[in-house]
């Protein structure tokens, strides 16, 4: 699952994410179960990282706003790189650790399922968008594509990060 979300985010440098202080975890720590045991400041963290991408988003389009289209890509890249960090922490902490606990729970774990495979499909809308606007210039074509497509995608996330912190955290807590 972590090398599809690298694979699909693009690889490129390490992510930034402050619930994986330590990096990504290492294939054996993987194999021998990293991430299953529960641990209070990760929801904080994630929490955090929210904080974190929804301010570097708002400041890609603030740029936008201001006309210095020349800097979209490369923000749009940290941005990038920044979600990856989150998704992998939330893959590798967050959604092994819920989904064993909530295994003789259906519903729930239909829930956490569902929240997984949603997330994945923002990663890869978020993936396409930072494609699209990987460009040397922006006519006004493509300034008011990018401000369409800004608004679609910054739509999904928030709407995404609410429901993450109003329906999918609050599962996740010791067993």
């Amino acid at each position: 699952m972590l090398d599809f979300i690298r694979k699909l985010l693009g690889g490129g440098q390490g992510p930034r994410s402050q619930a994986l202080p330590q990096g990504i975890p290492s294939q054996e720590q993987r194999r021998t179960g990293f991430g299953i045991t529960y641990d209070p400041e990760l929801v904080p963290a994630l929490k955090r990282d929210h904080v974190d991408l929804v301010k570097l988003f708002g400041a890609i389009g603030e740029t936008a706003q201001q006309g210095d289209f020349q800097s979209i890509p490369q923000m749009l890249n940290a941005f990038k790189v920044h979600l990856e960090g989150h998704l992998i922490a939330e893959n590798v902490r967050f959604y092994n650790y819920v989904e064993n606990a909530m295994q003789h729970d259906p519903e729930s774990s239909a829930l956490v399922r569902s929240f997984r495979r949603e997330m994945n499909a923002i990663a890869r809308g978020v993936v396409d968008f930072v494609k699209k606007y990987q460009v040397e210039t922006f006519d006004q074509k493509l300034r008011d594509e990018f401000m369409n497509d800004y608004k679609t995608v910054g739509g999904l996330l928030t709407q995404r990060i609410q429901r993450e912190e109003g329906s999918l955290y609050p599962l996740y807590h010791p067993v």
